[in-house]
C-alpha cells in the first residue's frame, strides 16, 4: 500500500477470472506498487483510487492471471526470431530458396542457425546436405529441426566439427548416413554435439538483443512469466539484466543436472533468486523426440520396426545424480517423451523416494507425451508434475498415427487421464519449438483439433480438457511447477500484480473460437508491458 493506504493502479468493469477458488470471480481490481491489493467489486475497488491512481477501464473484457510458460528455451526463441524462418516451409524447393535468401544477407564465414523445419509438411522427406551446399558456399548451416532433435548441416559445418564417413556411430544418437556411408548432414540427439561445440558462440550484445525480443514477443501473447530450460551462461545474461532492472518478463531459470554442486553453492552463497530471477531446478534427458524417431517406446515405430528409439544418458547415471541433487533439496526437470523413457524414470524417481524419504520435491517430467496405461498411477503416487505443452498435441496429431498407430496414440497428450488422477499438470510451449502462445495452447488442449483442420472433433477427444482446466495449468499449476504459487499464478491481495487483459471471455465463447481471441494487455508487476 502506498503512503495513502490507496491505490496506484485499479482496473474496473472487467469479467476476472482470478485462479483464487476462495474468489472465483471479480470485476475489478486494484494494485499498489507491484503487488495486488484488492479483488471484489466496482463499488468497493473504486473506493481505493487517489487523485493520482491510475485507472482502466476494462469495458467488460476478460481478465486472467498472467501466463506462466513452464518450458521454453527463451534466449534461443528470441535468437531465431532473427533467424532463416523455415517452420512453415512445404516443399524442398521454399526450404532451399529460403535458406538462399537469407544467406545472401550475411557475411562470409557467418553460420546459420534457427530454422525450426519440419519435414512433415512437405511429405516426410528428411532436407540433406545436398540440398543446401550450393547455395550456402561461404557459410555454415547448422538448422534445426522443430523438436530439436535433429539438425542438418551442411558441408562446412561438418567439416568444422570434423564429421565425414570415417565418423564412428554415436551411443544416444545418429548421424544419417548414405547408402555408401556417407553423412546426409543430419544428425540426431548425441550425434549433434560436434557441431554444436565448434558453432561460434554469439557475443553478449545478440544475446541481450535476443532476450529483449524474447521479452517483447512473449508480452504480445499475455505471457508474464516463464520457467527457462538452458546453461549456466544463459542465467548470466538474465542476471545481467536483473541487475540492470532491464526484465519485463519474471524467469525461473533451470540449469544442467550434472551441475548440481554448483547450484547447492550458489543458493547457498545467494538465495534462491527472487520474484524477477530465480534458479533452483536441474534439467536433464531421458530420450530424444517423435519426429526424430529418437524417443524411447517399448514397442518399435510401425513405420520403422527395428527401431524402438533411444535413450541418450544412461539410468544408473541419472539415478546417482537424482539422488544426489534431491538430497541436497534440489528439483528434478526431466525430458521424457517415449512410454519406456517415462516408465524408466518414474523408477528412477520412485528409487530417489524411496532412499531419501518424503518432501516437497515437485518431482517433473518435461513433456509426458506418450505414457504407458500402466504409469499414470504412478505420476499420482509420486506426485510427479506433468509438464506439458498442448500446442504439440495439435500439431504431432495431424502425423502421429503414421509413426506409432492409433492405439498407442489414445495415451498420448492425455490430459484428461491424468487430470481424472490427480495429476497436476503445468503447461508451456517448448519454445523455439512451438510458439510460446498459451491462447493457441488452451485451444489445443480443450479443442484436440489438429492444425490440419482434419480432426474437427478434436483427435483422440476423449482426453480434452475444460477451459478452466487449461486455464489453471498455464497460471496457478504452473506457478507451483517452480514453487512460486505463493507470489503469482492467481488474482488475490499480496500476490504480484501480474495479469493479462483479453477481448473474449475463454470461459463462455466456442471452443475453437479461442485461438482467434486477442491480448489486448499485458502487466507485469503494476506496469504496462504490451497494450494493443
Amino acid at each position: 500500500m502506498d503512503v495513502n493506504g490507496k491505490a496506484t493502479l485499479i482496473v474496473t468493469n472487467a469479467n476476472i477470472w482470478t485462479g483464487n477458488p476462495d474468489q472465483p470471480q471479480a470485476e475489478a481490481l486494484a494494485v499498489v506498487g507491484a503487488k495486488i491489493l484488492a479483488v471484489g467489486n466496482n463499488k468497493e475497488i473504486t473506493k481505493l483510487a487517489a487523485s493520482e491512481t491510475k485507472i482502466i477501464d476494462a469495458h467488460g473484457q476478460f481478465i486472467t492471471p498472467g501466463f506462466n510458460d513452464s518450458h521454453l528455451h527463451f534466449l534461443a526463441g528470441g535468437f531465431n526470431l532473427a533467424s532463416v524462418q523455415l517452420r512453415d516451409a512445404r516443399s524442398k524447393e521454399e526450404f532451399i530458396r529460403r535458406v538462399a535468401e537469407y544467406a545472401k544477407t550475411l557475411e562470409p564465414g557467418t553460420w546459420i542457425s534457427g530454422g525450426d523445419w519440419d519435414h512433415t509438411l512437405w511429405g516426410g522427406e528428411l532436407p540433406t546436405k545436398d540440398w543446401i551446399d550450393a547455395v550456402t558456399p561461404k557459410n555454415p548451416v547448422w538448422i534445426n529441426r522443430l523438436d530439436g532433435h535433429m539438425a542438418l548441416a551442411n558441408s562446412l559445418a561438418l567439416s568444422a566439427a570434423g564429421i565425414d564417413a570415417s565418423t564412428p556411430d554415436v551411443e544416444g544418437g545418429t548421424i544419417v548416413r548414405d547408402a555408401i556411408g556417407n553423412p546426409t548432414g543430419i544428425l540426431k540427439d548425441n550425434a549433434m554435439d560436434p557441431v554444436n561445440t565448434v558453432e561460434p558462440e554469439a557475443p553478449d550484445s545478440l544475446k541481450f538483443r535476443a532476450l529483449n525480443a524474447a521479452m517483447d514477443y512473449v508480452a504480445r501473447q499475455g505471457v508474464t512469466s516463464v520457467q527457462h530450460m538452458g546453461t549456466w551462461d544463459d542465467l548470466r545474461i538474465f542476471e545481467t539484466a536483473r541487475k540492470k532492472g532491464n526484465l519485463r518478463t519474471r524467469i525461473s531459470a533451470n540449469v544442467p543436472l550434472a551441475t548440481w554442486q554448483k547450484l547447492v553453492a550458489k543458493i547457498d552463497r545467494e538465495g534462491p533468486g527472487d520474484e524477477w530471477l530465480r534458479w533452483g531446478g536441474l534439467k536433464s534427458f531421458m530420450d530424444g523426440s517423435l519426429g526424430s524417431h529418437t524417443a524411447a517406446f517399448f514397442e518399435p515405430f510401425i513405420d520403422d520396426t527395428t527401431n524402438t528409439g533411444l535413450l541418450v544418458n544412461d539410468p544408473e547415471e541419472l539415478y546417482t545424480l537424482y539422488q544426489t541433487a534431491d538430497a541436497a533439496g534440489l528439483q528434478v526437470v526431466t525430458h521424457a517423451i517415449g512410454d519406456r523413457a517415462i516408465s524408466i524414470l518414474l523408477d528412477l524417481y520412485g528409487r530417489v523416494v524411496a532412499v531419501n524419504g518424503n518432501r516437497d520435491r515437485r518431482f517433473r517430467i518435461e513433456h509426458s507425451q506418450h505414457i504407458h496405461p500402466k504409469d499414470f498411477v504412478r505420476y499420482r503416487d509420486l506426485d510427479v508434475i506433468a509438464s506439458m505443452q498442448p500446442y504439440h498435441c495439435i500439431d504431432d496429431g495431424r502425423w502421429a498415427e503414421g509413426y506409432i498407430g492409433y492405439e498407442r496414440c489414445k495415451t498420448t497428450y492425455a490430459f484428461r487421464t491424468l487430470a481424472e488422477h490427480g495429476v497436476t499438470m503445468s503447461f508451456g510451449s517448448d519454445w523455439y519449438v512451438a510458439p510460446p502462445t498459451p491462447l493457441e495452447g488452451i485451444y489445443g488442449a480443450v479443442t484436440r483439433r489438429t492444425l490440419d483442420d482434419k480432426n474437427p472433433s478434436g483427435w483422440i477427444p476423449e482426453e480434452k480438457l475444460t477451459v478452466e482446466e487449461a486455464l489453471r495449468a498455464y497460471t496457478i499449476d504452473a506457478a507451483f511447477a517452480s514453487y512460486e504459487e505463493q507470489i503469482k499464478g492467481s488474482l488475490e491481495p499480496g500476490k504480484l500484480a501480474d495479469f493479462v487483459i483479453i477481448d473474449q471471455d475463454l470461459t463462455a465463447i466456442a471452443p475453437e473460437t479461442i485461438r482467434d481471441a486477442q491480448v489486448i494487455m499485458t502487466v507485469v508487476g503494476g506496469k504496462v508491458v504490451f497494450e494493443k
